[in-house]
């Protein structure tokens, strides 16, 4: 454990220790790593192995899949380029996105492909910062056409098959009929990705470097990207997806050969990101620095407000809370948090120990990282189990459970 002065009590981070370390105990987790920060006092906690059977011990610059906690970070490229007036909230997609153009909607949302009407309007920037561009992942749709056409175009990863190159990601999205009228409702993850290939056609850069040269590099990022080098490859973990119904460990994605090892075809915004502890850090201190670090200034103060604040109209909040809730078998109680920003969520009611106001995103590869404004509190809890098993969402919701009793008042 490390530490600076001041912002939790002795007795909390002990407590901290403990549930994290029974959680390590219990043979469910293999290891993990966790850093929780309030002011100047940064805790770090390294616990277990990098494999289940063992090996090396987990170290703070373990690197490891950021899944969808991928979201809250890519986002940044897209908000640096509405600060530079290169993009508009209300500007229409199609000059950069023309496979977009025209949309087609269904007139039942599990109804044929070809049973469509004309989109109201088209589809504006604010639609893919919101994740309302009437595209996107709804596993109450299991089964439906369109969620079939998703799963077999390619356009989510590694379900069943690796995401082409953009390009080709963009020609096979064109040929899709939206869920949704654009605007309309709130849908999950395809926009983050699609806000990759519009960052990247806007400014003429791969998606990867523009956040590199504008995001990762000013804020020392130096372990954050699509893939992880050769020369680190020691220092991530396999992925695991126990078996549901026995809990026996399966390696979902191996380190060397694995997906992660080599730059992918499609760099994706939504979940495509690999880092460290410290690396989220700086990022999630950035943004509760209101876009500064140090004396850069990465982010514009308003940038942040809007990434921060709910963005989703009542109706739009209630459909994503009823998705939520009705899917507690699947998420295991995550994403209930009323709101959402862009490119994470906002809590806009007090359903558990963490305040209205914070914000932050979880990932199914068992990763969760928040901040917390009305605390200055950044918490990040990373392991290397997938979400196939309740294990790290259990593990998770002690870490936020027991983190806020830490706090000093």
């Amino acid at each position: 454990m490390e530490s600076g002065n001041g912002g939790f009590t002795k007795a909390g981070l002990h407590m901290l220790r403990d549930v994290l370390e029974r959680h390590v105990d219990s043979g469910k987790i293999p290891g993990l790593v966790a850093l929780v920060s309030r002011g100047g006092d940064t805790h770090v906690e390294a616990l277990g192995t990098m494999r289940h059977d063992g090996g090396p011990p987990m170290r703070r610059d373990t690197i490891f899949r950021m899944a969808s906690t991928s979201k809250p970070v890519s986002i940044a490229a897209a908000m640096i380029l509405l600060d530079e007036c290169r993009l508009r909230l209300d500007d229409p997609v199609d000059p950069w996105l023309p496979e977009l153009a025209d949309r087609r909607v269904l007139k039942r949302i599990d109804g044929p492909l070809d049973d469509t009407v004309s989109a109201r309007r088209p589809i504006i920037v604010r639609d893919l910062l919101t994740s309302t561009f009437g595209l996107g992942m709804d596993l109450t749709l299991l089964g439906a056409p369109i969620m079939g056409a998703i799963f077999e175009q390619g356009l989510t990863p590694d379900l069943p098959q690796p995401m082409p190159e953009p390009d080709e990601w963009m020609r096979r999205l064109g040929t899709l009929p939206l869920m949704h009228q654009p605007g309309e409702r709130w849908q999950y993850h395809i926009s983050n990705d699609l806000l990759g290939v519009l960052v990247a056609r806007v400014t003429g850069q791969s998606f990867e470097t523009f956040l590199r040269e504008r995001v990762f590099e000013p804020l020392g990022m130096t372990d954050t990207g699509f893939h992880v080098p050769a020369d680190r490859m020691d220092r991530l973990p396999p992925l695991y997806a126990p078996d549901p119904q026995t809990g026996e460990f399966h390696v979902w994605d191996e380190a060397e050969g694995g997906r992660h090892s080599r730059p992918p075809a499609f760099p994706g915004g939504g979940g495509g990101l690999n880092s460290t502890v410290d690396d989220y850090h700086a990022y999630f201190r950035m943004l509760l620095n209101h876009g500064t670090h140090g004396t850069e200034r990465i982010l514009s103060r308003p940038a942040v407000e809007l990434m921060t604040t709910n963005r989703l109209t009542p109706e739009q909040q209630a459909a994503r809370h009823a998705m939520a809730i009705n899917n507690v078998h699947v998420s295991f109680g995550q994403g209930q948090h009323g709101g959402w920003g862009f490119g994470m969520a906002v809590r806009t009611y007090r359903g558990d120990y963490a305040p209205i106001g914070q914000f932050g995103w979880d990932g199914g590869a068992g990763t969760t990282t928040y901040a917390d404004p009305a605390n200055q509190l950044v918490g990040i809890l990373l392991t290397q189990v997938g979400m196939s098993v309740p294990d790290s969402a259990r593990l998770i919701h002690d870490f936020w459970t027991t983190l806020y009793q830490a706090l000093e008042d």
